[in-house]
């Protein structure tokens, strides 16, 4: 995972977890924003994001040899 792909990853989860604890979306909706934002913050901690695995897609610079 590129830095670009982590800090938008963060930058988004931040903005749903804020959008949460301030009151803006509550219910249902709220809880599937947190548990989207955990997951956006586990993969950009880790730099790895299962789903980019199963589908071949890259969004790091690989080094040529």
């Amino acid at each position: 995972m590129g830095s670009a792909d982590r800090i938008v990853r963060t930058l988004i989860a931040i903005v749903a977890i804020y959008l949460y604890f301030s009151g803006t979306v509550t219910g249902v909706v709220g809880v599937i924003l947190i548990v989207i934002s955990a997951i956006f913050l586990l993969t950009s901690l880790i730099s790895f994001c299962p789903l980019y695995r199963i589908f071949g897609l890259k969004t790091c610079k690989t080094k040529q040899a």
